[in-house]
């Protein structure tokens, strides 16, 4: 009974299926017969169009009356007709675009013709002419002007190529849009339907026949539509492709179901039959030409292991079919460029790979493994140049990017968990990739049609010898390489215009930077200077980045070659300051570094000197200028610049200097002169330093340790002012812009230990102290006078010069005073102190008598030489003696000096009035005033 049930449900499902299927055949034939007979009716409106006139045409083509009043020849009548063609050409094809652009442009005029073509009062009767679609251009008549040139449509432009995150949504709707769509959508929900009804009718008990039996009809049905769909593949592709591979699916299906779900074929026969059939669809695909089946058939195949699997792990068997496998894609890129099967191919062999390394790789499985791995890396390998070898050129890039830059990656990467970690096997590894990859390079650049893949692997062989120098060496070692070949890429990216390679250039010297830093923090102390990793990764650094600032100055780039130098000189400095301070003692550092910034600064020199730049020149000035702190350092070490190395390292600095500066005399920078200002000023710091070394090495007094130290001073001020020529060289004439910069820089560091002096007792041991001829006011006035004869000399406006005149005025008078109390001082046994000065009526006595001096020189100075302003300031100070008398010295009345005191400038003040009045004010036409 239930047997005879089963096969009633079956003729109820073929009942009702059956009609379906024969409905569906139906409509598709009366279809296609429609289609046709639209396709005759269509070719034959094609042919007879051209034969008729439409009456529109026939009354547009009748003469027109001419106008009331208008010239005769001013009629426009229309040309007579054009020949007919002979009866032997084709007819003329109905094209719609041409048909739609002349309905588009309106009726042409017809040219006008004069009176005598063809009287108006007898038009010729209208004949049948062969259709034009498109207007016939008038026919200008005789003094008509020539119609414009036609201009040519412009180029179209170049498609735009999708974006990255379009590529998928495109290839769907291009499926969905594209080819026989009824077919694909009627395919994929006949599919759907038929594995509905087939659930359906299992859970309702409809079909209870033999699963073998049931089995064995669906692969009739899978094959007899696989065989009907290979018959109609010329006439019907877009049907007959969607068909195979849905017949294929489903015999893959079966024989999933058949081996997994119900154990009826062993798994070795489930495996073969399933190599077979995906053998047989990526036949088809080549056969057809038609890359959707043979990804089909290679995702089966690939998909075949996971669906097949029985948990046996043998690793071996899965590698083994894996690389059939991708043997046949390799084999389907020797003929076909299908690369969205190359990437399918590539993804499903490398992560089904490291889902096995992750999951159930073991050491001692290495020897298995690895040449599973290389082999799949040399399929994959190849298969970019197969691609761009096959693939057109009208078709677009040729280089698989994914491929050539993917495989490389990934199979290193697994390469590197194969071996564990282990630093030298990678290195060896990753050099004899550089070399593989430039040996394909040298092959493929030469040819035309592989140039650009040739540079993508030029690229990874420069990549993967980059990558071994970290792998073998050190940190330090590896920052010495990178900075070279950051370098040399920057040089070749500038010459072959390629900012790819120009950017990796500066960032493999930055990872350089980084390396040596890392190297340095945990590395063992260097035993020997200059001869260390260290010291040498350093100066590989500075080397590259100079270059790297000469290559991009040549290129026109001078931002750039200013960053890349500056970074350069940065370790030069840095690395000569950390060397010096690692192997040098501490007393001979600063001789090293002089040494060291006279080096430099030659250095900049001579490159400037070859090719001028700025920076070079700034470079040498900076070197120069170091030398006057380093001079109070090599003081504060061992007593004065010239001692210890000291005594090598000057004659050095001042023989590397003097050929700077003939280097650079040829520059027209401005910093060049700032050069030479530089290097007259570190002269007389390093003798003044020397001079006051040498007087309290021989105790002299304090008096002449300070005149001694601003004797080089005020010998260069003197030698600036009096012999500028000798300073000038070997500039010459160009540094005359620089003869009041020069003197300037000089007076503002005189005039600052000038007033430090001030303060100080200064005395002249082992000589007596004499007021006027101790050293260091025999110092301080010859600053004054070489200050006056510089305010004197300069060109500046007449109130400058006045202000400068009081400021000098003042500074004397200051020098006098400080003379008076040193007098005080020195003869009258007052400490040098604050305290001991103010209660002094001695000191209250002298300042007060010396100041009426000067008070009453100046009154009669400027009486006599009628200088107003001169007498005035005398008054003045005249006025600050009397003030100090009554604030400060009444309170001295009660001895000798201070009654002494009043007395004095009673008497000076009553004498002056009678022989120094007051000169008259400057006015124009005045007589001198009386006495």
């Amino acid at each position: 009974m239930e047997a005879l049930l089963s096969v009633v449900a079956v003729l109820s499902l073929v009942c009702v299926v059956g009609p379906l299927l024969l409905v569906c055949v139906a409509l598709i034939v009366a279809l296609r017969g429609r289609v046709a007979r639209l396709e005759a009716d269509v070719a034959r409106l094609s042919g007879q169009a051209p034969a008729s006139a439409t009456p529109a045409r026939q009354a547009r083509d009748a003469p027109r009356p001419a106008k009331v009043g208008a010239p005769h020849g001013s009629e426009r009548v229309r040309p007579p007709a054009m020949a007919a063609p002979p009866s032997g050409a084709p007819p003329a094809t109905f094209d719609p675009a041409l048909r739609r652009t002349a309905f588009d442009s309106g009726p042409t005029p017809a040219p006008p013709t004069s009176a005598a073509a063809r009287p108006a009062s007898a038009p010729a009767p209208a004949r049948s002419v062969p259709w034009d679609p498109a207007p016939s251009p008038p026919v200008p008549s005789i003094g008509d002007a020539a119609p414009p040139a036609p201009t040519s449509p412009p180029a179209p432009a170049p498609p735009r190529r999708p974006a990255a995150g379009q590529g998928a949504a495109h290839a769907v709707k291009r499926w969905l849009t594209e080819g026989n769509v009824p077919v694909k959508i009627g395919m994929l929900v006949l599919l759907a339907g038929v594995a509905a009804l087939l659930r359906y009718a299992s859970d309702e008990g409809w079909l209870r026949f033999p699963i073998e039996l049931r089995l064995t009809a669906v692969v009739a049905a899978a094959l007899a539509a696989l065989v009907f769909a290979w018959r109609r593949r010329e006439r019907h592709r877009s049907f007959a492709l969607p068909v195979q591979g849905a017949a294929v699916g489903v015999l893959l299906l079966t024989v999933f179901a058949a081996f997994k779900l119900y154990a009826l074929i062993p798994a070795s026969a489930a495996f073969g039959l399933s190599i077979t059939l995906v053998v047989g669809l990526c036949l088809l695909a080549v056969l057809q030409d038609s890359s959707a089946l043979a990804v089909l058939g290679v995702l089966a195949g690939f998909m075949a292991p996971i669906w097949l699997s029985t948990g046996a792990a043998n690793h071996v068997a899965l590698f083994s079919y894996y690389a059939l496998l991708n043997a046949g894609v390799f084999a389907i890129a020797w003929v076909r460029p299908w690369r969205a099967l190359n990437l399918l191919g590539f993804v499903f062999t490398f992560a089904i790979g490291t889902a096995w390394g992750v999951l159930q790789y073991e050491p001692d499985k290495y020897a298995s493994a690895q040449p599973f791995l290389a082999l799949f890396f040399a399929f994959y390998l190849l298969v970019p140049i197969l691609y761009a070898r096959q693939r057109p050129a009208a078709q677009g890039d040729r280089v698989d990017g994914c491929l050539l830059f993917g495989t490389p990656l990934v199979a290193f990467s697994l390469q590197a968990a194969l071996l564990d970690g282990a630093r030298l096997p990678l290195a060896f590894c990753a050099l004899g990739l550089a070399t593989l990859y430039a040996l394909l390079a040298w092959a493929l650049v030469r040819r035309p049609r592989y140039a650009v893949l040739g540079q993508g692997h030029a690229l990874l062989a420069v990549g993967f010898a980059t990558l071994a120098v970290p792998l073998a060496l050190s940190a330090r070692a590896t920052a010495s390489v990178f900075a070279l070949e950051g370098a040399g890429l920057v040089w070749l990216g500038t010459q072959r215009e390629s900012r790819l390679q120009r950017s990796s250039g500066v960032a493999l010297q930055l990872l350089a930077a980084g390396a040596l830093v890392i190297g340095l923090t945990g590395s063992r102390a260097d035993a020997q200077a200059v001869a260390n990793p260290t010291f040498m990764g350093a100066l590989l650094l500075a080397l590259g980045a100079f270059a790297t600032a000469w290559v991009y100055r040549d290129a026109g780039r001078r931002g750039m070659a200013l960053v890349a130098y500056v970074w350069g000189l940065a370790w030069w400095c840095g690395n000569a300051v950390h060397e010096v301070e690692r192997f040098v003692a501490p007393t001979s550092q600063a001789d090293v570094l002089l040494a060291c910034a006279a080096v430099t600064g030659w250095l900049a020199a001579e490159a400037h000197r070859r090719r001028g730049a700025s920076a070079l020149v700034m470079t040498t000035l900076g070197a120069v200028a170091v030398a006057i702190p380093i001079a109070f350092w090599q003081a504060d070490a061992h007593g004065q610049p010239f001692a210890g190395a000291g005594l090598l390292a000057w004659p050095a600095f001042a023989a590397l200097g003097v050929r700077s500066l003939w280097a650079l005399r040829a520059g027209g920078e401005r910093p060049v002169g700032w050069v030479f200002c530089a290097w007259w000023l570190v002269w007389p710091t390093a003798l003044g330093l020397l001079g006051g070394w040498a007087a309290a090495r021989l105790d002299l007094g304090q008096g002449w340790e300070l005149a001694l130290t601003a004797a080089p001073w005020l010998g260069a001020l003197a030698v600036a002012h009096f012999r500028w020529s000798w300073l000038a060289a070997p500039l010459g004439g160009r540094f005359d812009v620089f003869r009041a910069a020069l003197p300037a820089c000089l007076v503002t560091v005189i005039a600052i230990g000038w007033w430090v002096a001030l303060w100080q007792p200064g005395a002249a041991a082992p000589l007596p102290w004499v007021p006027l001829l101790n050293p260091l006011a025999l110092a301080q006035w010859a600053a004054l006078a070489l200050f006056a004869l510089r305010v004197r000399a300069s060109p500046s406006a007449a109130s400058t010069q006045r202000a400068l005149v009081a400021v000098l005025s003042a500074a004397a008078f200051a020098l006098v005073t400080a003379m008076t109390l040193r007098t005080v001082h020195h003869w009258g046994g007052v400490p040098w102190t604050a305290h001991s000065m103010m209660p002094s009526s001695l000191a209250h006595t002298s300042l007060t008598v010396v100041w009426s001096v000067l008070g009453v020189a100046a009154w009669i100075a400027g009486s006599r030489r009628r200088q107003r302003a001169l007498w005035l300031g005398g008054a003045a100070l005249m006025a600050v003696v009397l003030a100090k008398l009554v604030l400060v010295d009444r309170q001295h009345l009660g001895n000798l000096l201070g009654i002494g005191s009043f007395i004095a400038y009673g008497l000076l003040c009553s004498v002056i009035g009678y022989i120094a009045p007051a000169p008259p004010r400057q006015a124009s036409g005045a007589a001198p005033a009386e006495p």
